[in-house]
């Protein structure tokens, strides 16, 4: 059964530098685009970055420069690598994957990342 496990949020100050990773289970990683969403207390669901099986990126505005994405079909396993937080960042991050074969589309849990000094 396919499962998204997310790990590597924590608390950080301002400037400072945080990895999440996100390993999927379920053998659906090698056909799926997997991607990094920020979620901030009562504001909606946003996209970060993607990440197709391919290796082709995409990143918001608002990342771009300071985020990373990449993947590691080995593992099973999606990285965002985070430089530069800003107090803005601060928010609980979700990795998803949608199989590109059968259309679904799987979320994790999320992981809290406080940018704060």
């Amino acid at each position: 059964q396919v499962q998204l496990v997310e790990s590597g949020g924590g608390l950080v100050q301002p400037g400072g530098s945080l990895r999440l990773s996100c390993v999927a289970s379920g053998n659906i990683f090698s056909t799926s685009a997997m991607g990094w969403y920020r979620q901030a207390p009562g504001k909606q669901r946003e996209l970060d970055a993607t990440i197709t099986s391919g290796g082709s990126t995409y990143y918001a505005d608002s990342v771009k420069g300071r985020f990373t994405i990449s993947r590691d079909n080995a593992k099973n396993t999606v990285y965002l690598q985070m430089n530069s937080l800003k107090p803005e960042d601060t928010a609980v991050y979700y990795c998803n994957a949608r199989d590109r074969i059968t259309a679904y589309v799987y979320w994790g849990q999320g992981t809290q990342v406080t940018v704060s000094s």
